[in-house]
């Protein structure tokens, strides 16, 4: 898991990684705005084949917004949509009006997004020039704490769901207080299961590479990935089988619906559904 620096996209995070590790197939979990830094968990080798189950993670962060003026992308890298109006704000007035940011609601994504419309990222079509029509998605804001205000700039930490854009949220905060809004700098501080404590600067692993065995030190563990699918040890004759696609007896009496199966403490061998009591069927194979 890296900590992202600032100033590189999360493409540009696994291209890193890939000269690191020497390792092709590498996936990222969640994309990071090339401002943003923070945690950014990534999928090496047959462990992308485990994407699907990470995907409704709900991420937290830290970060600033600004008052004053709002930008074409939400956030300080785009263009002014007009003159800094310079409000003159208190903090009760800005946690009052964040206020209304919590449970379920529908959101509009930034126009300078990934999100697809007719197969093409909306981001290519803003930069084009031609109308970008987004729908609304519903997300769902866990936290949202305005937690200082100095001037014109808040402070504020944030748990949305999976899918959820923070620039938005500025967006439509400074919309509500009148004086515009945009986000001026953001860190993610967890996704998912994953934290800023497990994660590693690209430069601390670019002093590893070419040492497999310290690299993968550096690796979360794989017992302790989904941690909601218990860790259970099968057997040579349960592994063949279910590395066949047949299904197999597995000593797991927790009754959940999917296990994470191994082979002796450390190999991943793949994801397994229960059938019925202790008889599974594979539906992820990693080897």
């Amino acid at each position: 898991m890296v900590d992202k620096p600032g100033g590189m996209t999360s493409h540009d995070v696994v291209a890193r990684l890939r000269k690191i590790t020497g390792e092709r197939s590498i996936g990222h979990l969640g994309t990071l705005d090339p401002m943003a830094t923070g945690v950014l968990p990534l999928l090496l080798g047959k462990y992308t084949r485990l994407a699907q189950y990470f995907s409704s993670a709900e991420k937290s962060y830290c970060g600033t917004m600004r008052f004053g003026f709002s930008t074409d992308t939400y956030d300080s890298e785009g263009k002014a949509d007009g003159p800094d109006v310079r409000p003159v704000l208190t903090l009760d007035q800005v946690r009052a009006a964040a206020g209304r940011f919590h449970g379920e609601t529908e959101q509009m994504p930034p126009p300078y997004s990934a999100k697809k419309i007719s197969g093409k990222p909306a981001y290519k079509l803003a930069r084009e020039g031609k109308p970008v029509e987004l729908k609304t998605a519903k997300v769902r804001i866990a936290k949202f704490e305005i937690t200082g205000l100095e001037g014109a700039e808040a402070s504020f930490t944030m748990s949305i769901s999976a899918g959820g854009y923070v620039r938005s949220i500025a967006h439509e905060l400074g919309r509500d207080l009148g004086c515009g809004a945009h986000l001026n700098s953001l860190r993610r501080t967890r996704a998912g299961e994953f934290t800023l404590d497990q994660a590693h600067t690209l430069e601390e692993l670019e002093l590893l590479a070419g040492d497999a065995e310290a690299l993968e030190a550096k690796c979360v563990h794989p017992r302790c990935i989904l941690p909601e699918m218990p860790a259970v040890t099968g057997d040579a004759q349960a592994l063949g089988r279910l590395r066949n696609g047949a299904q197999a007896n597995l000593p797991d009496f927790s009754q959940a619906p999917l296990v994470k199966v191994f082979a002796g403490q450390r190999e991943l061998t793949g994801i397994a559904m229960r059938v019925a009591g202790t008889l599974f069927q594979p539906v992820v194979v990693m080897g």
